[in-house]
């Protein structure tokens, strides 16, 4: 069996673990283990893969394994993983890894959904076979209605459907787009990578199926990744689901977004990516700005951080249509630093709400002098999320804006100055939101008798400031990691740009 299917078999060994104990410290036991192991494999393939690129192992993915699932329709269950994909199980797994102790008083039954939803985004980062994809996309989607409906706060049922749906609906497109990519390329092989070596040189989907599937797959890939106008989903989901699930839902499950259009979308239509841009990079430009403003007027902490989400990951989106290596690597960097500081924030924020039973940001004062640990972490995780240098959010940020200059004409450059102007914008509200909460004198009888974060919540908080601040602080190894990996797909697109027709007006 292929290493890398532990990632598969463990949260599954995890599920019998937990069905199988009983009791609050057996449950504790299960996920403790179960999430520190798939943390220490994601760190040992960290490790390992860039012992094997400095090695000379220069294929496009390493540690393949295939054999077929699915003869009729050529599928298989196909592994394989690059830089891209080596980063965002490293984020999943410190995301599973702290969710678990921020979650420390939830019931067996969560953390059974929880570990589900956890292997459909372990699965996802491993295939490269689209149909495998996916399966283990659904995988990590349906849980979150359970997770939402049952053990969240508010109009939960409300935003557990609403979420659903849009998803679901996205789904169907994505279907019909991958299918699609399937029978163009000649219904042999559900494979990325073999579609897009056939594909490459010989331009075997024509131009025109290229155009007809890529808005289907950028659509039903971005819509999970909160792309305007199709965010409305996102803010719900993210103030109604518990904090654990906040944590994995915006730290990991809307980058399955990001991920999928560069893998697909732009990998496997390079002719469509390049005629088609800037059409969606207008909708990604405006949801970066929308998101930012939007957040300015919110009044609910998880609010305010779920329309911060939607401006950083329209921010992926943007920066992915770009179609430049710098772009696209700074697309993966953002990614990782919005997955670590949405997650810390989140987490705080679930921490304050547990203790002063309100998220509203009118109520809330003085939480400097009550809960130091807490406000601190929260006044970090503020900073990353602004681009502040030294955390991860600049080197992200600055990545993307210099890469998305490299592009000479007009419209690029003036799309890139418009979503600059959201870090000023995110400046106002995260300044704003950390002087009203931290600072002042603390009234309220309920939060003066609030206590600072526990063990297990500190244990959390330290693991995500430490990562981000070391994507921050040291982040050259990181950004040649992902940017290995992603020359070869801009190559792909750049190789095929002098194919493209004269109908783009912003050629």
């Amino acid at each position: 069996m292929n290493f890398l299917s532990l990632f598969v078999l463990i949260p599954l060994l995890m599920l019998l673990g937990l069905w199988l104990v009983k009791g609050q410290k057996g449950v504790r036991a299960v996920m403790v283990v179960g999430s520190s192991t798939l943390l220490a494999m994601a760190i040992a393939l960290t490790v390992k893969f860039l012992m094997d690129r400095a090695a000379g192992m220069d294929a496009e993915m390493l540690y393949q394994a295939s054999f077929v699932w699915f003869e009729p329709l050529h599928i298989s269950y196909a592994v394989g993983v690059d830089g891209i994909s080596v980063s965002m199980l490293l984020l999943s797994g410190v995301i599973v890894f702290t969710g678990t102790f921020v979650s420390w008083d939830m019931c067996k039954e969560y953390f059974l959904w929880f570990t589900l939803l956890s292997m459909g985004v372990f699965g996802f980062f491993i295939s490269v076979d689209m149909f495998m994809m996916f399966m283990f996309y659904e995988i990590a989607l349906i849980p979150m209605y359970l997770l939402i409906g049952v053990w969240g706060s508010g109009h939960k049922e409300y935003s557990a459907m609403k979420l659903t749906l849009m998803l679901m609906g996205a789904s169907a497109f994505l279907m019909l787009g991958i299918f699609g990519i399937f029978y163009s390329a000649g219904g042999q092989t559900m494979n990325v990578l073999d579609i897009a070596n056939h594909t490459g040189g010989a331009n075997l989907i024509e131009f025109s199926k290229q155009c007809l599937w890529f808005p289907f797959t950028f659509v039903g890939f971005g819509v999970l990744g909160a792309m305007f106008p199709f965010h409305t989903w996102s803010p719900d989901g993210h103030a109604s689901a518990p904090t654990a699930v906040s944590m994995l839902h915006a730290g990991v499950l809307m980058k399955l977004g990001g991920y999928g259009c560069f893998r697909i979308a732009i990998f496997l239509l390079p002719e469509a990516a390049n005629e088609l841009s800037w059409i969606f990079l207008i909708l990604c430009g405006t949801g970066v700005v929308y998101g930012a403003l939007s957040a300015c007027v919110q009044t609910d902490l998880k609010y305010l951080n779920a329309y911060s989400s939607v401006s950083h990951c329209g921010m992926v989106l943007f920066a992915i249509l770009m179609l430049t290596t710098t772009a696209s690597t700074g697309a993966i960097l953002q990614m990782l630093s919005h997955g670590l500081m949405t997650a810390l924030f989140f987490a705080i924020i679930g921490m304050i709400y547990h203790r002063a039973h309100t998220r509203d940001i009118r109520q809330l004062d003085g939480l400097m002098r009550v809960v130091p640990f807490l406000a601190v972490g929260f006044a970090i995780a503020g900073l990353a999320n602004l681009g502040l240098p030294g955390l991860s959010g600049f080197v992200a940020e600055m990545t993307i804006f210099v890469g998305s200059f490299e592009n000479a004409d007009m419209f690029h450059r003036v799309l890139t100055v418009v979503a600059t102007s959201s870090i000023v914008v995110a400046a106002v509200y995260i300044l704003r939101m950390i002087g009203k909460i931290l600072y002042g004198k603390c009234t309220d009888p309920i939060q003066l008798q609030m206590h600072d974060a526990h063990w297990e919540e500190r244990l959390a908080v330290i693991v995500l400031i430490a990562c981000i601040a070391g994507i921050g602080l040291a982040p050259a190894w990181l950004s040649n990691l992902i940017q290995d990996s992603v020359q070869p797909v801009m190559d792909s697109v750049h190789n095929v740009a002098h194919n493209i027709s004269q109908c783009n007006p912003f050629q």
